[in-house]
């Protein structure tokens, strides 16, 4: 544990952090398990997934795959919500109210998969990007936010033991957040960060106000700027809005290490180095939309087969070369 723990703490000093982001919603339990374990094998300091038993324990398998191969083991962090939030959301509607002749937008603009004209959603694939809500040319398609019970959270956290916990926050809610984070620390788990996602809308003096709760409850920040969320995967356009958050916000931000998130891609290590001494205060980065879509190919050869990616002795090993070729630009950073 401890060498792992260092590890990640000398990665968000130096610049080279990289966590892997499963998605705070995402329940597709066999692409969880075969991410974690190539992203882990690939050298990421974090793995991010939803607050969910059965998501943890299938990150846990994929992890223990890795370091049955050398890895050294990331930090599991789980997300959580002070409240709405679109990673905490899923898609729906009801396939049988579809015309016949629709040309299904809705299925060609989800990254995840998850929309098939028999089923309507696939729940468990569905990370709430929300793509699909504007394609309907009907509107049929609604929104539905899955929120934790504020006393379910203490008892989950015993019962997963997380290395880190990402809390979710938006404009307004602080004392939301302050709850959030009593009920988390009521849990008694000991945690090496706790990772804050600010969205661009989320000012200064709200960061501030959040960063005071934090300290008062003995926790240790992880700036997570959430330039544009769920988007890393659409193009490289979306590396600039992650960077440039970064730029405009780092003079007034709080205390603690900076990571870039939303939007992130192969782009986001070049747009940075274009700032100058500004790059010098980004202690790195989390994929997730652009990690799985690297690898959903071999994902879906290897489902094909009805085998597991971290089964399929021909596949796994390109899928790492991959997933690589993200990850250890951060890793070798200078």
């Amino acid at each position: 544990m401890l060498i792992e723990a260092d590890r990640g703490e000398r990665a968000l000093a130096t610049g080279r952090w990289v966590k892997w982001i499963g998605g705070a919603s995402n329940q597709d339990l066999a692409a969880i398990e075969d991410l974690a374990g190539i992203y882990a094998l690939a050298g990421v300091h974090c793995v991010d997934v939803a607050a969910d038993a059965a998501v943890v324990a299938a990150a846990r398998r994929g992890l223990a795959w890795a370091e049955a191969r050398g890895a050294s083991r990331p930090w599991l962090m789980i997300s959580l919500s002070d409240g709405e939030d679109p990673h905490f959301r899923k898609a729906w509607f009801a396939p049988d109210h579809c015309p016949p002749g629709c040309s299904r937008p809705c299925e060609r603009v989800c990254p995840a998969l998850a929309i098939t004209a028999s089923t309507g959603v696939i729940a468990e694939r569905c990370y709430g990007c929300g793509r699909c809500l504007p394609a309907c040319p009907l509107g049929l398609i609604e929104e539905r936010g899955q929120a934790l019970a504020a006393d379910s959270v203490a008892p989950l956290l015993r019962q997963l033991q997380p290395d880190a916990v990402e809390l979710h926050t938006q404009p307004g809610r602080q004392l939301a957040f302050r709850q959030r984070l009593e009920q988390v620390r009521a849990s008694g788990v000991p945690l090496r960060r706790l990772a804050v996602s600010a969205p661009a809308e989320l000012g200064a003096a709200e960061l501030w106000q959040r960063f005071g709760a934090l300290r008062r409850l003995g926790f240790r920040p992880l700036w997570q700027l959430d330039g544009r969320p769920m988007s890393g995967d659409v193009g490289d356009g979306t590396a600039r809005a992650a960077v440039a958050l970064l730029v405009r916000r780092r003079r007034r931000l709080p205390p603690g290490p900076l990571q870039l998130a939303g939007g992130t891609n192969r782009r986001s290590l070049a747009q940075l180095q274009r700032h100058g001494a500004d790059a010098g205060h980004c202690a790195g980065v989390a994929f997730g939309g652009v990690a799985r879509r690297l690898l959903q190919p071999l994902l879906l050869q290897s489902q094909a087969r009805a085998v597991p990616l971290l089964q399929a002795a021909d596949l796994w090993p390109l899928a790492l070369a991959q997933a690589r070729e993200l990850v250890t630009p951060w890793l070798e950073r200078c």
